[in-house]
């Protein structure tokens, strides 16, 4: 699918704008769909789920794409289950992809009908999400793991802290902005980027804060109010890359890093310590709505699928199965 970039807008003479018209006009119904999306992430994954049905089926032209029957798209959801052996929920997130963009080619005359809507979807599991979470006790020991007194140590022991007591995404940690640590009312707090471009404000824990401040002292970019908050370690010697901010990718890094270190090397990620805050959250007293907004969901429902109270290992029957 093209990447046609950010969309012209008419400006200038009549003569101009009836020229950008007609540009508007050649660019493909399905680059629209794409840059309809708001988040820079989700329309890489589209894409990225998009052109893996296109390879998948050897398709080469939007004329091809817009032909595709449920056929194709029951192969599509074959291939991916019995050949890669993909997990149901990215079968499920690439149908959602590709049943959003059948909709918008229907919807706009594109398309008959969208094939996606007849291909039956792989169950998930609703009560409860499979991300693993880390115990009170080795969550302590990850939030004291890094140095106190280096800029690498002081970084990581505030992204693990805004990670696990604040429960961030890690797209929303590696966004923030040196700005968004403010006092509200008396409290520190966070102005978090959501999905979707939704803006929160939430009160943080104080030892959150105090890790963030530290930081920022040890760092020396706490006046550079506009810039990214969390920054790479190395610049790669140019000096406009003083300013660029981490990449979510490098968040869960420095999550893998520490868990290894506890001896958590397979299975641990960022998402880790979304599900750790939820669940310790919730165990702790919070009501479901506060927690749902500290999460930023917009459905409780999908709060509960992090939360891990239900999981008891230690009264496991397997325990009482002695001989």
């Amino acid at each position: 699918m093209p990447d046609h970039g950010t969309l012209p807008m008419p400006i200038g003479t009549a003569d101009n704008r009836v020229s950008t018209v007609a540009q508007l006009a050649d660019i493909p119904e399905e680059t629209i769909w794409l840059q309809k999306q708001k988040s820079a992430r989700t329309r890489r994954a589209y894409q990225l789920d998009v052109q893996h049905f296109m390879r998948t089926l050897a398709i080469t032209t939007p004329v091809e794409l817009r032909q595709a029957d449920h056929k194709a798209v029951i192969a599509w959801e074959r291939y991916m289950r019995e050949t890669e052996h993909a997990a149901a929920s990215t079968i499920r997130r690439r149908l959602a992809a590709l049943s959003s963009l059948y909709k918008h080619l229907v919807r706009h005359n594109h398309a008959a009908r969208n094939p996606v809507g007849e291909v039956e979807r792989p169950a998930i599991n609703r009560d409860e999400g499979s991300t693993l979470a880390f115990s009170k006790a080795q969550a302590r020991k990850l939030l004291d793991a890094p140095a106190e007194d280096t800029v690498p140590g002081s970084r990581d022991r505030a992204i693990l802290s805004v990670g696990l007591q604040v429960g961030l995404r890690r797209a929303e940690i590696a966004a923030l902005k040196v700005s968004d640590l403010h006092q509200n009312r008396g409290y520190d707090s966070l102005r978090v980027s959501r999905k979707g471009g939704r803006r929160d404000a939430l009160a943080i824990n104080p030892q959150t804060a105090a890790r963030l401040r530290a930081y920022l002292d040890l760092a020396g970019h706490a006046a550079d109010i506009d810039g990214p908050l969390f920054r790479p370690l190395h610049h790669n010697g140019k000096r406009q890359d003083e300013r660029r901010g981490m990449d979510p990718d490098a968040i869960d890094r420095v999550v893998r890093k520490y868990a290894g270190d506890l001896g958590l090397d397979r299975g641990y990620s960022a998402h880790s310590m979304r599900a750790t805050f939820i669940t310790t959250a919730l165990e702790n007293g919070a009501q479901l709505e506060d927690v749902q907004k500290a999460a930023g969901h917009r459905d409780p429902g999908t709060t509960k699928l992090y939360d891990r109270r239900g999981y008891n290992p230690e009264k496991a029957a397997s325990f009482f199965a002695t001989y």
